[in-house]
């Protein structure tokens, strides 16, 4: 095993997942980037943040992207003596914007970049199995490592991913809000067993997404009408769940990202309509190229934790 000398970076974007009905299988990667740079040293682990979670997240071998690295050395065949991590975050931490896939996702494109021949002893199709084990599911890391609008699922052998291109009249808006969501709270809000005619509604919606978002984006209204998490949640997301009323109810097909407490809007939203002041909304084009790998640090515009003109 051999590793590369000098960084290596990474640029991962922000994902929201279950688009609606697509309970932990549709994802959609968003034009808002991380960007992560690492190399082998001779002994340690440091770890620098900036941007979102900067004097929050961890800078030592516990930061979920030196874990995603460490496992994927592992799949690999061996460990570096040490490693160097610099994050630039523009992802906000537990929004429901895919932080933690995106921090996952990093961290494996890393380190298969840092070993002479990792990107073909560790492919993309087992880098996604990887993701998947590592996050829980597969809805977000998918999108995040392909880019796109993904449909990912579950095998004995582990995750498998497609992505397809959205069609151009897809223009999403992202609300994210001040205050902060748990994944693992909102999946205790969901319970053990859902009605037949409810599974059997978001099939045909969850089908109906794909052309929706694919050719024809007329169709995103009812596409995204969702009977299986999204009520259940409700009551521990109340400003969420008033938002995605008030926008469907303007005619905008919107749904909560991921888990939340963010707000995904696929059409533009109608001017005059006001969210509330603990809401920021972001014009997001969607990632099309997914995680992209290359040598050398970071330049002067990744280290800038600003996307879009707005801070993170």
């Amino acid at each position: 095993m051999t590793f590369v000398s000098g960084p290596v970076r990474v640029r991962v974007p922000a994902t929201s997942a279950n688009l609606g009905p697509g309970f932990d299988a549709l994802g959609l990667a968003l034009a808002l980037h991380d960007d992560v740079s690492a190399e082998v040293t001779g002994a340690g682990c440091q770890v620098a943040v900036s941007g979102e979670g900067a004097g929050e997240l961890p800078a030592d071998e516990s930061h979920l992207v030196v874990r995603a690295m460490r496992a994927a050395f592992d799949a690999l065949g061996g460990q570096p003596a040490g490693l160097a991590v610099t994050a630039v975050n523009r992802i906000p931490q537990a929004r429901g914007l895919g932080s933690s896939s995106a921090a996952i996702v990093a961290g494996i494109q890393l380190a298969r970049g840092l070993v002479e021949g990792g990107t073909e002893q560790l492919d993309d199709a087992a880098a996604l199995r990887l993701a998947a084990e590592l996050e829980g599911h597969p809805d977000n890391v998918a999108p995040c490592l392909l880019g796109g609008f993904t449909i990912a699922w579950t095998e004995p052998t582990g995750a498998r991913a497609v992505s397809l291109t959205p069609a151009a009249g897809v223009r999403p808006t992202v609300f994210v809000p001040t205050g902060r969501g748990l994944t693992s709270v909102a999946r205790a809000a969901l319970p053990p067993t859902v009605p037949h005619a409810d599974a059997a509604f978001n099939a045909g919606r969850a089908a109906l997404l794909v052309p929706a978002l694919t050719s024809d984006p007329s169709l995103l209204f009812a596409a995204t009408a969702d009977r299986l998490h999204q009520d259940y949640r409700a009551a521990g997301l109340p400003s969420t769940a008033a938002l995605v009323n008030g926008l469907r109810a303007a005619g905008v097909p919107a749904v909560v990202s991921g888990a939340g407490p963010s707000v995904l809007a696929f059409t533009p939203v109608p001017e005059g309509f006001a969210p509330g002041m603990e809401w920021t909304a972001w014009q997001l084009p969607i990632d099309v190229a997914g995680a992209r790998v290359d040598r050398g640090t970071l330049g002067h515009a990744e280290r800038d934790p600003v996307a879009a003109g707005r801070k993170s």
